[in-house]
C-alpha cells in the first residue's frame, strides 16, 4: 500500500461553500441541486467559521414548527465546533479517524485556511486505486 497518499492527493479542492451570511434557505436549495449533504463556511478572509450540514439544515424546519418562521442565516444553524485536518495526513490515519467519528467529510486546512475536502468516498476512491 502507498503510505505516502496523503489528504492533499485525494481531496476535493473546488468546493461549494457558503458565507455565515447565506439565507439558510438559499443554503439548503445549493445543498439539493449540488447533491451534497454539507458545505463550508467561510468568512471573507477564507477562513473555516464552521460547516453547514443537512442535519443542520433540519433544525431550520423544526423551529419553524414552534416559531412559525422558517429561514435564518447560516451562521445561525452551522455547527461551529469543526474537525479538519491537514493536507499532509496520510490515507491510514484518514481512514482510521472516519472509523473513530461520525464524520462524513472533513475540511482540509492549512495555515489556518482552507485548502480543501476529504470524503470517506474520496478514501474509498483511493482504496480502490491502490487495488
Amino acid at each position: 500500500m502507498n503510505k505516502e497518499l496523503n489528504a492533499a492527493n485525494i481531496m476535493t479542492k473546488k468546493l461549494i461553500t457558503f458565507t455565515p451570511e447565506t439565507q439558510v434557505l438559499n443554503a439548503i436549495n445549493t445543498l439539493i441541486s449540488c447533491r451534497i449533504s454539507g458545505a463550508p463556511v467561510l468568512d471573507e478572509e477564507g477562513n473555516l467559521m464552521g460547516m453547514l450540514s443537512e442535519i443542520d439544515c433540519m433544525e431550520t424546519f423544526v423551529q419553524s414548527a414552534y416559531h412559525n418562521e422558517m429561514g435564518g442565516l447560516v451562521k445561525d444553524f452551522m455547527s461551529t465546533e469543526v474537525k479538519s485536518i491537514s493536507s499532509s495526513m496520510g490515507i491510514v490515519d484518514l481512514a482510521e479517524y472516519f472509523l473513530e467519528t461520525h464524520f462524513r467529510r472533513l475540511p482540509v486546512v492549512d495555515n489556518g485556511k482552507l485548502v480543501g475536502q476529504v470524503s470517506r468516498r474520496d478514501v474509498l476512491r483511493a482504496i480502490q486505486k491502490l487495488s
